[in-house]
């Protein structure tokens, strides 16, 4: 990965290359990126996350007064050596400080034209509070405008004529409390009802239908290559016609159904199964149109898969078409398919998106015993989060054997592409109209596409259900169908981990969170309902795992150094822990009986049995 020396860029008013000092993805040079005097600035040379689109910003949509000094801001984001030895601003930073900078600009040139960045006054910020708190509802979308003004602050250096020496966050009444501060992540959790049957439908994919859209990709492929078989080269003018009437022939005698849609024959269809050319079968055509009148049309001829799965004992499909507009089409089946894949491993892993994106063939390893039976199965990625290198640094997860299935499905489908890559979510290209998973060169979908594509998967569940009469489509909550997002499985994952015993050290392991609170949070706290969710389940847990070590477990007598304590702990925990028939009646006597034994199954009891609160 190329990237430019520090000592090619000196003064930020030079007209050259902005993506100086950034790491450039493979390709590309940085004497082919963008200039300082350039009207637009594509950024996706530096966007080297795989999954990143190629934004581009266009200084043209910024008022000219205050064009050079947005230019410059970005310029000094991008290239400059951070304020304080500060990490670098990511890319997409970058591009988010110049959309929210350009909304104060645009706003300063209606209100106040020809005023310049320099000439900004405390009343001018004070008016463009007043603008934010009337015309943006969020708070949060409020706080992201108000913190692109303060960066021609933090980088004055890098702007010495345009730039200003005030600092807006002295303006009184200039800040809001930050809507974040002290919360939980705000990430909403995936409803049981709703998750339980999205990864079954995912599984299924996984599991039972992904051979036959895996057998129908390569078909497809098959079906690219030329028509004209090479026994054709030299054979006399009539030998294509003579293979046409006897393939209309055979369909005609075995009443078997052509290639076509809407009681219309396909030529293009029946001339790659025959091996000739399309004009040779134009001479048939009337012979056709009688075959397809008598026999009738499939769109599934021109695949011809047998179709081997099943759900309930039934095929899950009566085969797969070319016709993109169709549920059963071979583009639908295959982006269901890879979504399922990323349903299962997202859940299962609790990686983020840019992670998963970065999933290549071969990044699952299998550790076996000395009998070969598998216990443990590892992914290698790319993590970037909390990272100094734009880069990212190599990372290992530990999965689950359901997302290592779908890992190994994954790579068989793009083996059976004409066009394999590395990169397990780069998009399927199968079928007319297949196109790039984005703009800038990123190898694998965006994250709009895949939000997207969740979405397509759920609604195509529900018709399927539908069209099928079957029990189990994807219910609504709370009267609406739930809105899927890639964010979702890892805070869903994070509950369910919180749940079990020990499950906040389990957490801040998975999630390479290096605090425990910080997992927490993410979990969730009081505010949500989830830490009180956590605790009464954990509390519940912690006494029927007790019990059961008491009366089923294995052991005669315990050993070890502290084997004399725990065996009267347990003893005394056996004989409190079984109901005697006393019941506190009163908040009084419960905190007596708190306060006189607080044993974990007696706060079990209270935290679970009482409906008032204790003080």
């Amino acid at each position: 990965m190329k990237t430019n020396n520090a000592d090619d860029f000196e003064d930020f008013a030079d007209p050259r290359y902005v993506l100086n000092r950034r790491p450039l993805r493979p390709g590309y040079r940085l004497q082919d990126t963008a200039r300082f005097d350039d009207e637009n600035w594509p950024l996706a040379p530096a966007s080297v996350q795989e999954q990143e689109r190629g934004l581009t910003l266009r200084f043209g949509t910024v008022p000219e007064p205050n064009r050079t000094a947005l230019k410059r801001l970005c310029h000094a984001m991008l290239s400059a050596v951070p304020p304080g030895n500060a990490p670098r601003p990511r890319v997409s930073s970058v591009t988010t400080t110049f959309y929210n900078s350009r909304v104060f600009f645009r706003w300063l040139d209606s209100e106040y034209p020809e005023t310049r960045l320099s000439e900004v006054t405390p009343r001018h910020l004070e008016q463009y509070q007043r603008h934010l708190l009337s015309a943006f509802a969020s708070p949060h979308r409020r706080f992201a405008l108000r913190s692109s003004v303060t960066k021609p602050s933090t980088y004055r250096s890098a702007l010495p004529e345009e730039g200003t020496t005030y600092d807006p966050r002295r303006t009184p009444g200039w800040s809001e409390p930050d809507p974040d501060r002290g919360r939980e992540n705000t990430t909403d959790r995936i409803p049981e009802s709703v998750h339980s049957r999205v990864l079954v439908w995912a599984l299924r994919f996984v599991d039972d239908f992904s051979d036959d859209i895996i057998t129908a990709i390569q078909r497809w492929k098959e079906l690219r290559r030329p028509t004209a078989p090479r026994s054709a080269v030299g054979k006399p003018h009539g030998y294509q016609q003579d293979r046409i009437r006897a393939y209309l022939e055979t369909a005609r005698a075995q009443n078997l159904p052509l290639p076509g849609s809407d009681g219309v024959a396909h030529l293009n269809a029946i001339a790659h199964q025959i091996g000739c050319d399309r004009t040779a079968l134009s001479r048939q055509r009337h012979v056709v149109t009688q075959i397809a009148a008598q026999n009738g049309v499939s769109e599934y001829v021109e695949l011809g898969i047998n179709v081997q799965g099943r759900i309930d004992g039934m095929p899950w499909i009566t085969g797969i078409s070319l016709s993109t507009s169709n549920s059963d089409s071979l583009t639908t089946l295959a982006r269901m398919l890879q979504i399922a894949c990323y349903i299962v491993i997202a859940f299962l892993s609790g990686m983020r998106d840019s992670e998963l994106k970065h999933l290549t063939s071969g990044c699952c390893t299998i550790a076996r015993d000395s009998h070969g039976r598998p216990y443990r199965w590892t992914v290698k990625s790319i993590a970037f989060k909390g990272e100094l290198d734009d880069r990212g640094t190599s990372a290992t997860w530990v999965v689950g054997e359901p997302a290592a299935r779908a890992i190994k499905v994954l790579e068989e489908a793009h083996a059976a592409i004409s066009t394999p890559t590395p990169w397990l979510f780069a998009p399927f290209k199968v079928g007319p109209g297949a196109g790039s998973a984005g703009r800038g060169g990123n190898h694998a979908l965006t994250l709009p596409a895949t939000n997207q594509q969740l979405t397509h998967f759920m609604n195509w569940i529900n018709d399927y259900c539908k069209t099928n009469d079957r029990p189990d489509p994807i219910p609504p909550f709370n009267g609406r169908p739930w809105k899927l997002s890639t964010r979702q499985f890892r805070r869903t994952l994070a509950w369910y981990i919180a749940r079990r015993p020990g499950g906040s050290i389990a957490g801040a392991i998975a999630y390479r969170h290096h605090s425990i609170q910080m997992f927490e949070g993410y979990a969730g706290t009081s505010d949500s309902g989830f830490r009180g969710e956590v605790e009464a389940e954990q509390a519940l847990a912690r006494g029927e795992h007790m019990l059961e070590m008491i009366d089923r477990h294995d052991h005669s007598a315990l050993i070890g150094p502290a084997a004399e304590t725990a065996q009267e702990r347990l003893t005394t925990f056996g004989e409190q822990a079984r109901f005697k028939g006393v019941v506190a009646t009163d908040g009084r006597q419960l905190l007596r009986l708190v306060r006189r034994d607080e044993s974990p199954w007696v706060w079990c009891r209270c935290y679970a049995g009482s409906s008032s609160r204790l003080s």
